[in-house]
């Protein structure tokens, strides 16, 4: 086994190489988590809101002990990081929310179980939990400026947003503080902060990670998903997330969890050749290819699908006719449900209550305004009031409407081609502060994500190259429906091909 003085470029290692060496005992997760604990000491971007030393070398302690016992499940010993939507009994849970400020919950979320020490008497994946990331309030951001604690820094420019509401979790994967990292995806949460970060990350269809456990933003929206450097990190990560909860989330498929990685593995091993990707049809929107998009990040898309070509892929024109209007639709269905999940933290049961009050009503009004940012309250307000006598019919239900219309024009699309591509973001990383006083211009900054959030369909970011002042540009690849496996083998075949995904900020190498 490795001495510390040896293993001083172990951040520089990905979730499946941190796992070989571990499997190998070349290493000790102890050894590993000391390792990644020291750098996230010494962090500046704001990415984390609680760690815990001692909790985090208890679980690798009892990771190194089963892989004495001989154990060698593929993510064992591995540390990760939870974005502070996942509750966890061993570490505070805020939601980035000073409403929730020191809430300890009394059990894991279900993707936090599957993923560590296991819950309900099954044995989790053994992965080590090196604390709890910074993002915007209740999920509702697109810069992780909206947390009520810090602002998160993006690694490669410090005066700029990492993206969000997933930010905390993207800018810790960026600077090597963590090799992953857990997110969530409501409308395009984990796939918007990967790409302004230089990381991939994957949303997968709705339903495949169970939402226990997961502080609630929208309901029928919210998804977990993996955040880490590369495709095949993610592949592993995901096979440990997904997998049916019945007693415990209504809304998880009834899907048999699958092992992403070494379908991912025998799958590149049969492609093996100058084409691998031969047969594969890439359609190309012409909706995300307008004038909507900055030309350093169109010149950076375009270049990846190049590089497709090569791989053996046919780019074929389709269109998804609503696009624009996934924006008016989303931000009109997420508020809704917020202020229905929301309306939950009133000062009574659990959450901020106000110091002073004359009476229940005074309370309410008083605990919640103390307790919400100006995000949470604008969305909450929007959403009560498209749900109120009068408009639920003309805003709410008619958006429900079009947005089965936005699904079918997907399905429309996929007929024609196997995979979705362009870009994930119009524009580079944004200056922090930029856009804080113009909501709608960081709603607008979603328009390439929220439709297929709306459809409940996978989708990720892959790193395709750098835009204007230096900054990451991601690749956004959709899917069909249950299609992770191909969405994960067309991205982990164009890493192979190129290294933007093993590009970091010079900063933190």
């Amino acid at each position: 086994m490795t001495s510390s003085s040896a293993s001083s470029d172990l951040h520089d290692l990905g979730v499946a190489q941190l796992a070989a060496k571990l499997a190998a005992r070349e290493v000790s997760s102890v050894e590993v988590t000391q390792h990644f604990l020291a750098r996230i000491q010494q962090e500046k971007l704001g990415a984390f809101l609680a760690t815990n030393a001692d909790v985090s070398l208890a679980q690798a302690k009892a990771a190194d002990a089963r892989l004495a016992a001989g154990e060698r499940t593929p993510l064992l010993g591995v540390p990760l990081a939870h974005k502070d939507v996942f509750v966890t009994r061993d570490f505070p849970t805020t939601a980035g929310s000073k409403m929730l400020e020191n809430y300890r919950s009394p059990f894991d979320a279900t993707v936090v179980g599957k993923l560590g020490s296991g819950s309900d008497g099954q044995q989790g994946a053994g992965m080590v939990t090196l604390g709890k990331l910074n993002c915007d309030e209740f999920a509702m951001g697109s810069g992780n400026d909206n947390s009520a604690y810090k602002p998160v820094k993006n690694p490669w420019d410090l005066e700029r947003i990492p993206g969000g509401s997933s930010g905390g979790s993207a800018a810790a994967v960026a600077a090597r503080l963590v090799p992953a990292a857990t997110g969530t995806d409501t409308g395009g949460s984990i796939r918007q902060p990967a790409s302004l970060t230089g990381i991939t990350g994957i949303k997968p269809t709705y339903g495949r990670c169970s939402r226990y456990g997961m502080v609630a933003f929208a309901s029928s929206l919210d998804q977990a998903g993996p955040m880490a450097r590369s495709a095949l990190d993610c592949a592993l990560l995901l096979s440990g997330m997904v997998g049916p909860d019945p007693d415990r989330d209504s809304t998880s498929l009834d899907l048999p969890a699958t092992d992403y990685a070494t379908d991912l593995i025998a799958a590149s091993a049969q492609s093996a050749g100058a084409k691998p990707l031969k047969g594969l049809r890439i359609g190309l929107p012409t909706q995300f290819f307008g004038a909507g998009c900055a030309p350093d990040v169109l010149a950076a898309v375009r270049g990846a699908l190049a590089e497709y070509e090569k791989l053996g892929a046919t780019l074929v024109d389709v269109s998804l006719p609503l696009t624009e209007l996934s924006i008016p639709v989303y931000y009109v269905i997420a508020p809704a449900e917020a202020s229905s999940n929301l309306s939950r933290f009133d000062g009574v049961r659990y959450g901020h209550r106000a110091a002073s009050y004359t009476d229940l009503n005074d309370m309410y009004k008083k605990s919640r305004s103390e307790g919400f940012g100006d995000e949470a309250t604008r969305r909450i307000m929007i959403g009560t009031y498209v749900l109120s006598h009068g408009y639920y019919d003309a805003y709410y239900l008619k958006a429900q409407k079009i947005r089965r219309l936005i699904a079918q024009d997907f399905q429309t699309a996929f007929t024609q081609c196997d995979i979705i591509a362009g870009p994930v973001s119009p524009t580079v990383a944004w200056k922090i502060g930029e856009k804080s006083d113009d909501p709608v211009a960081n709603y607008l900054a979603d328009i390439y994500t929220l439709s297929s959030s709306l459809a409940g369909l996978p989708g990720m970011s892959v790193p395709a190259g750098f835009g204007a002042g230096g900054m990451p540009v991601g690749l956004q690849l959709i899917g069909n429906y249950f299609k992770e496996a191909q969405l994960l083998g067309a991205a982990h075949q164009f890493q192979l091909a190129t290294d933007w995904h093993l590009c970091q900020p010079p900063a933190f190498e």
